[in-house]
């Protein structure tokens, strides 16, 4: 199982816990904004074992593991890897980019994940463009229903890059998610670790705009990290 990295302590990946994060590598998007250009791209891993004598050790203390990436769901190990953390007492948190709806359907249905964040690049027209892939809109869709229509807690968020989005964007996005338990735009920063350098936050008179528009679609919709 490739472990790119662990934040020992996070009160804010998991909503509502005290967590810790385990970073997975490797994606199947090329977002140009992507953060995390290291783990989509890298080799370096922790090993398994040390992710679990860790969680050993902070029984008590911490009460959630959230899962990130990279995109967890290319990662095979990953149920057998959510069965351990849930037999240590943790709840646990995945994010996704939801283009593996089947996996995610099986995480769900057997009860791994209790909390998903998706994200949701963009507008169904500039999708693939801004996720870097072709082909992925179908089995995105899938997946946002599948949370929609399921019982567990979600949320999808859109991380908002000046050059990239438009407030026209979030008229199609709030249509397509239209009722969902949480929505979240995302400040966008630049980690100096991008896929494709030259990328700029919008401002926030542009956030408000979009959000403005999002919120007649999505009530619980709000800004995140600006």
């Amino acid at each position: 199982m490739r472990i790119g990295g662990l934040q020992k302590l996070t009160l804010l990946d998991f909503p509502g816990h005290v967590a810790c994060t385990v970073f997975l590598q490797g994606c199947n998007f090329r977002c140009p904004f992507c953060h995390n250009s290291s783990l989509v791209l890298g080799t370096d891993s922790l090993g398994e074992d040390e992710i679990f004598r860790f969680l050993n050790t902070r029984q008590g203390l911490l009460d959630g593991v959230a899962i990130t990436g990279g995109e967890p769901l290319l990662t095979p190990e990953l149920p057998d890897f959510l069965r351990k953390v849930k037999a240590l007492g943790y709840k646990t948190k995945v994010d996704t980019n939801g283009s593996f709806p089947d996996k995610l359907r099986l995480l769900l249905d057997e009860g791994l994940v209790d909390y998903v964040a998706m994200d949701i690049k963009n507008s169904p027209e500039k999708y693939a463009e801004t996720a870097g892939a072709e082909g992925m809109l179908e089995a995105v869709g899938k997946s946002v229903a599948i949370l929609k229509n399921g019982t567990i807690p979600y949320e999808f968020r859109t991380t908002v890059v000046d050059e990239l989005h438009e407030p026209s964007d979030f008229e199609a996005i709030g249509k397509w998610l239209a009722g969902a338990q949480r929505y979240y735009l995302q400040g966008f920063v630049d980690s100096g670790d991008l896929l494709r350098p030259g990328l700029h936050a919008a401002s926030k008179e542009k956030m408000e705009q979009c959000l403005a528009i999002a919120v007649q679609y999505i009530p619980a919709s709000n800004i995140r990290g600006i």
